[in-house]
């Protein structure tokens, strides 16, 4: 009688061979293409290149063009003073600001008139006696006579006594007139040296004085803010580019119209930046004071310049660098020329066509040849 195997082994075979069955079943797997990385997503604007006048931004301080030491010209004690000579006082050209006492002038005067008149009198009877020598020497029948017998040098030291009596008595004209000392200009006075019953000797400071209808102000410029502006390097033939300073003034923001007069003739040396003067006068600005001292904003017009294109702050990558995106789709670097800036905005140059998309923000994720997508900010 023939064994049966048991049970667990058939179902053992049976396990086996749908295994094998299923096996040699399996379909075989086809190999499939990496899906393609999607484009990094970035802000941008268009590169828009035009023709600008970019001005440049300085600063400085208010002074004035003219400040000078009053001295006296003639000695003498002072006896009046102007009501408005004080520290801060205010005056016109030719305003008296002070009286020396003219009493020893005066006398001065009348001496060398009488001086004048003594010489116009020797001079007189010198030509009497001249006009008697040549008759005389006439009578005598001889065409030739010298100068000594014709008394030709005691007329020319009469003349020449009456041209120093005369220009005596100018002098003393002059000496009287200056001791009433003016204002040479419209301007205040900064500090004052004398006062009523004070002595001067000629030379002594009477006041400091500025001219209030000239201010100007000393505006440090960079190389690059030079390029951007009409400025030659000297004397300006004309009015140089103009100039608005702004500054508060008691709580309220005021602002002046002036322009640039001169550059000055060396850098310094410190700092190896350029001076430009601007020059502000009275009055081209009405009703707006010129404190000196004061500290202003300048911003100076600049010239035309083409091919310049103004793009937010953060466009600009590692200080001279634009990354864009090319015709492709796919990021690329150019360099950038920056011809001026502020806390939002620079304005470049840079060798890329018009339209061109400039990125704006996080440039630090891009590589040469990455795909980008665009979103216009």
């Amino acid at each position: 009688m023939i064994k049966k195997p048991p049970l667990w082994t058939l179902a053992l075979l049976a396990g086996i061979t749908v295994s094998v069955m299923l096996w040699w079943a399996k379909p075989t797997p086809r190999p499939m293409a990496a899906p393609a990385p999607k484009p990094l997503q970035v802000r941008t604007v268009a590169y828009t290149p035009e023709a600008l006048a970019l001005p440049a931004y300085s600063q400085g301080t208010l002074t004035p063009l003219r400040e000078i030491d009053l001295v006296a010209q003639v000695g003498g004690e002072v006896r009046w003073v102007a009501p408005h000579f004080a520290a801060g006082g205010a005056f016109d050209a030719g305003t008296p600001l002070i009286q020396i006492e003219q009493a020893d002038y005066r006398i001065a005067e009348i001496r060398a008139r009488a001086q004048v008149e003594e010489a116009r009198q020797l001079l007189a009877t010198e030509k009497g006696r001249v006009r008697q020598a040549q008759r005389e020497w006439r009578d005598l029948g001889n065409e030739e006579a010298n100068a000594l017998f014709l008394r030709k040098p005691q007329l020319a030291a009469a003349q020449a006594q009456l041209a120093a009596a005369e220009a005596a008595l100018e002098q003393a004209r002059l000496d009287l007139a200056r001791t009433r000392v003016q204002a040479p200009f419209t301007g205040r006075i900064r500090e004052t040296y004398v006062n009523l019953g004070q002595y001067l000797t000629p030379g002594n400071r009477i006041a400091r004085l500025f001219d209030s209808q000239v201010a100007q102000v000393r505006l440090p410029l960079t190389d690059s803010q030079v390029a951007l502006l009409d400025l030659p390097l000297g004397p300006v033939e004309g009015e140089g580019p103009a100039v608005t300073l702004t500054a508060t003034v008691a709580g309220r923001p005021v602002q002046w119209r002036g322009s640039i007069t001169r550059t000055e003739a060396s850098l310094d040396e410190k700092t190896r930046l350029y001076h430009a003067v601007a020059e502000i006068l009275a009055s081209e600005n009405p009703d707006k004071p010129m404190i000196m001292g004061l500290f202003v904003n300048a911003r100076i017009e600049g010239r035309q310049q083409s091919g310049v294109a103004a793009l937010p702050r953060g466009a600009l990558y590692q200080t001279d660098q634009l990354w864009y995106r090319d015709a492709g789709g796919l990021a690329q670097r150019a360099r950038a020329d920056v011809l001026a800036s502020d806390g939002q905005t620079v304005w470049v140059r840079a060798d890329l066509p018009a339209g061109t998309q400039v990125v704006v923000a996080r440039q630090g994720y891009l590589k040469p040849g990455l795909a980008i997508e665009g979103i216009a900010q």
